[in-house]
């Protein structure tokens, strides 16, 4: 064995914290000094302190959970330029686009996302892009196939010249990625590619401002007379490349999978167990990678880094998945919708990295295909040997389709047999694609991407973790991948309300991490990961319980806190001090500014008692059958950089949205107890009231987290709340008041 191939691919490295687990033992221990301090004098108070010790128990809970995540943080540094000097026969890989809507979802931005896929340093023989349009849209065809065009112009380009990103509206529109090469012939091509560029735009935007983007025939007779919920497979072999050329243009896929208005669909999740099937019967890659359409490969070996893992692991068991984080480019400056996740990205990514591995975030993930099809870490020989009976009673009816599931499973992710041809594997991909294909097979239930909740994605990694596999959290420099933050309120929390909603439907699903760790291989610590995020719907009954609580007390002349003059005052004070200074000092060790603290921790709790409460009842009207969850797609945007001088970046803005209204009745209810509260002050004698300066410090500070709504009460437009938001809002308000004035 030469030096170079005894040296590791990748490096895990466990990551010193012994300060920041003091600080977080404090903090659990005066949260338990308040509990037991409320449990002492309970019997003294009555109601208003029992809600009090329910709110704190929770959040001494859910802090419990945190330091659980953050307890054994791991950074992972994996070496790309080992492995080809390895001179390894490199895996296939099989990308996966999905794209649901034309309109939110520009299909100029799922171009790029293509393109940067097609243009990373990796043979491109072995390489497979499938997009999936689950709106059919003809539209988005017509620019897949213009991008492919273009396509074959940019991969020399780059390959040429290292372009350092291979997404053309990211290179084009900075100048520091192309400022280092003055050569005449680099300015000639930079000029003929920019050129290009620039008519590939001209004929998206042309054709997206028509009706038809062009003449249905040929190709495109398929989309005459399209209905997008009720249509036939359809299925485009835009390009092949026959002669499998290592520097040549990748295979592209244009998939829109039948929809029939009587058969579930499955939103995303569906989508993605087709693109897995029809990738089976054409490529059949041992390793598949899936994007958002807005994610685009920042980094052009970010396959190289995912590789390093997948094949550098001595057992498989350690890497059933490498998920990168959702990063961003063209943030807004300090966060202002708190959506950026600089903080989570750095301190609870790496802390799962330290137990069973990181959630499946639903973008950015590398996967095994067996670990997909079901395969469990002890099941050496693929699936336990599956006759041709057990392979139709789990995949499907499709011969040819078994026949690859077969030689997936019991393959590594170094080899796997692949069909010779991928447009002649066209009808048996449309058999694959037909919306009766998973009736009585194992899909959405035990293989696949698993159906039961909005958010498959952390559905699907969890039922991964729960067959025992372990997963990994990559960051690298330049960043993996990047996407587009929704840039104003109502997107922001529409994604909120989805993530909300999907996470806690998992509970309720077989596959409960609860259930996980008492049936399946889910690890404990895991298991607590999971409990973390799955329970921010609940979390929003306590977040608002207690930003009422001050409001209550001023109102009712009660307390919920310890008097000034008593000494138990300090437990409060102290836990709000510490908290605040330690998440101060983690923004600080990202490089974040304060005021990006003051954003994320503002819009934190609007998130939770705006959209995570809409999540919550979502669910239990499911639950009770008054209603179904909703899958709603987030708008895209190509930068979040507004220079429209009509604009304001980073304002909140408003729409009619019932997302909205628990935030207007927090705030007015809070308005409402200060008015009275310093009225009362004014009018009686010290001796007289009953709240403090505790109750009128957090009263105040809640108003500052919905600051934004207050000036939305007075902004017009969008800037502001609808009249109808605010008329719904005072009605809740006057209910409040009502039972204060009962009590």
């Amino acid at each position: 064995m030469s030096k170079t191939e005894a040296l590791p691919l990748y490096e895990r490295k466990h990551l010193k914290k012994i300060i920041p687990r003091l600080i977080e033992l404090t903090i659990l221990f005066l949260c338990f000094s308040l509990l037991g301090y409320r449990l002492l004098h309970l019997k003294n108070h009555g109601f208003i302190w029992l809600v009090a010790l329910l709110c704190e128990s929770w959040f001494t809970f859910i802090w419990i959970l945190v330091v659980n995540i953050k307890w054994n943080p791991i950074a992972i540094k994996t070496y790309p330029e080992r492995l080809l000097q390895r001179n390894l026969e490199l895996p296939p890989l099989d990308m996966f686009v999905t794209t649901a809507d034309p309109v939110l979802e520009p299909p100029i931005i799922t171009v790029n996302t293509v393109i940067s896929l097609l243009s990373m340093d990796y043979p491109a023989n072995k390489l497979a892009c499938y997009l999936s349009d689950d709106a059919a849209s003809p539209l988005t065809y017509f620019c897949l196939v213009e991008a492919s065009e273009f396509a074959k112009l940019w991969i020399p380009f780059c390959k040429k010249y290292n372009v350092p990103v291979r997404a053309p509206f990211r290179y084009f529109s900075d100048q520091s990625l192309f400022t280092g090469n003055s050569s005449s012939e680099f300015q000639e091509d930079w000029n003929i590619m920019k050129g290009e560029y620039t008519r590939l735009c001209q004929k998206i935007e042309e054709a997206a401002q028509k009706s038809v983007p062009c003449e249905l025939t040929g190709d495109f007779a398929a989309f005459v007379d399209i209905d997008r919920r009720s249509h036939p497979t359809i299925i485009k072999v835009i390009s092949e490349n026959k002669e499998g050329l290592p520097d040549g243009l990748p295979p592209i896929v244009y998939i829109s999978r039948e929809k029939r208005p009587n058969h579930a669909h499955h939103f995303k999740a569906g989508a993605m167990n087709v693109l897995a099937r029809v990738s089976g019967v054409m490529t059949n890659a041992p390793v598949m990678l899936n994007v958002d359409c807005d994610m685009f490969a920042n980094n052009p070996q970010v396959v190289l880094h995912a590789m390093c893992l997948l094949l550098g692991v001595k057992d498989e068991t350690d890497c059933g998945f490498v998920q990168f984080p959702q990063q961003f480019y063209d943030g807004l400056k300090d966060d202002p919708f708190g959506n950026q996740m600089v903080v989570m990205i750095k301190y609870l990514g790496r802390g799962l990295a330290g137990h069973q591995g990181p959630l499946y975030g639903g973008t950015g993930c590398f996967h095994r295909r067996k670990v997909i099809y079901g395969s469990s870490p002890e099941d050496k020989s693929g699936h336990g040997k599956m006759n041709i009976g057990d392979l139709e009673k789990t995949f499907g009816k499709s011969t040819k389709f078994n026949k690859f599931v077969a030689q997936a499973l019991s393959s590594s992710s170094r080899t796997a047999e692949s069909p010779e041809s991928i447009s002649k594997s066209i009808d048996e991909a449309c058999q694959v694609a037909s919306c009766g294909y998973e009736y009585g097979t194992s899909w959405g239930k035990e293989v696949g991407w698993i159906y039961g909740s909005t958010t498959e994605d952390a559905l699907t990694g969890l039922n991964i973790h729960w067959r025992g596999w372990r997963t990994m959290w990559l960051t690298t420099n330049p960043k993996g991948f990047l996407g587009s933050a929704p840039s104003c309120g109502p997107n922001t929390l529409i994604q909120q309300k989805r993530w909300s909603t999907g996470l806690l439907e998992i509970l309720f699903t077989p596959k409960s991490p609860f259930l996980g760790t008492l049936l399946g291989r889910l690890e404990f610590k895991q298991c607590l990961d999971y409990h973390y995020f799955l329970l921010w719907g609940p979390r929003s009954i306590f977040e608002i319980c207690y930003a009422a609580l001050p409001a209550y007390c001023i109102l009712t002349n009660t307390n919920f806190l310890p008097k000034v003059n008593e000494p138990a005052i300090l437990i409060p004070i102290s836990i709000f001090v510490i908290f605040n200074t330690y998440c101060v000092s983690e923004y600080i060790q990202t490089n974040q500014s304060i005021k990006s603290w003051w954003n994320n921790h503002r819009m934190a709790r609007i998130i939770a008692m705006t959209a995570w409460l809409c999540g919550f009842l979502s669910v239990i009207f499911k639950i009770l059958r008054l209603s179904e969850t909703v899958f709603e797609v987030t708008k895209k945007e190509q930068s979040s950089s507004i220079e429209d001088s009509d604009e304001k970046p980073g304002r909140f803005t408003f729409d009619n949205s019932p997302v909205f209204v628990p935030g207007t009745v927090i705030l007015m209810v809070n308005l409402i107890a200060l008015g009275i509260g310093f009225s009362s002050f004014i009018q009686r004698r010290g001796g007289q009231i009953e709240w403090g300066i505790g109750e009128l410090v957090c009263s105040i500070w809640v108003v500052l987290c919905f600051w934004a709504f207050l000036k939305g009460l007075f902004e017009k437009g969008k800037y502001g709340i609808p009249s109808s938001t605010i008329y719904k809002s005072a009605a809740l308000v006057f209910v409040f008041v009502q039972i204060y004035k009962s009590s």
